[in-house]
């Protein structure tokens, strides 16, 4: 018996295109700054212990955007929320880009090589 997957790859990508439309830009010149990265939980971080309003403003509405969209993906599926979140973490860590910021989960950032 095959187990079911929580969601496609397909309604993930859709999902998290959706989910930054005003900021991605935003978002990618935080990253190619190193101020934000990508998180093993689904969300972004701020990589430097004191951010900037700016950079806590831009990574509390990518991470409100991106949980409405794992919420949205979760009740499709009947899935938990976290669950989503994490599937999505993995895959955005994946395919991040070299020189990215990365936190595993431990708090501790590293950049992508």
């Amino acid at each position: 018996m095959r187990a079911r997957p929580l969601f496609t790859g397909a309604a993930l990508a859709l999902a998290l295109a959706l989910a930054l439309p005003a900021a991605a830009l935003d978002l990618d010149a935080a990253k190619r700054q190193g101020l934000v990265g990508e998180r093993a939980d689904g969300y972004v971080g701020s990589v430097a212990p004191n951010p900037s309003a700016d950079v806590r403003n831009l990574v509390a509405d990518v991470n409100a955007r991106r949980k409405t969209a794992y919420a949205e993906i979760a009740a499709k599926n009947g899935s938990p929320v976290e669950a989503v979140a994490a599937i999505a973490g993995q895959k955005l860590v994946a395919r991040a880009a070299p020189g990215d910021w990365i936190d595993a989960g431990n708090g501790n950032w590293y950049q992508k090589k």
